[in-house]
């Protein structure tokens, strides 16, 4: 639970950072549809942190459910493999990383799986 509520806080705070340097440092210096790819990043990634924070109180707070650790870690993994794929796109240009943005929508989507069926379970 500890480490989840850590780890969600972290990337809340990330988000706002990098949202900002995306808005103040990059606008002007990468093309516009690499500043939608990089503010695409900032918010999936502001959801996942929020997704990170609930499922570490739901721990905290619910009946034990392993599912819950899991869809956490799952929130964790996909934020590293979505965002972080479009925020090295959007500095990079390297279209081959758009093959990794789906491993991490994947990722986010089973999260939810296992939160929705944990929850289903204890509630």
């Amino acid at each position: 639970m500890k480490i989840l509520l850590i780890i969600g806080a972290i990337n809340a705070f990330l988000s706002v950072a990098l949202g900002a340097f995306g808005a103040h440092a990059l606008e002007g210096r990468v093309e516009p549809k690499y500043l939608d790819t990089w503010n695409t990043a900032v918010q999936y990634q502001m959801f996942h942190a929020t997704a990170i924070l609930i499922t570490g109180v739901l721990i905290g707070t619910l009946p034990a459910s392993g599912l819950f650790g899991t869809a956490g870690w799952l929130f964790v993994a996909g934020i590293v493999f979505f965002s972080g794929s479009l925020y090295v796109l959007s500095l990079t240009g390297i279209s081959v990383l758009g093959a990794i943005t789906p491993i991490g929508g994947l990722l986010f989507l089973g999260g939810w799986v296992c939160l929705i069926i944990a929850m289903a379970k204890v509630l």
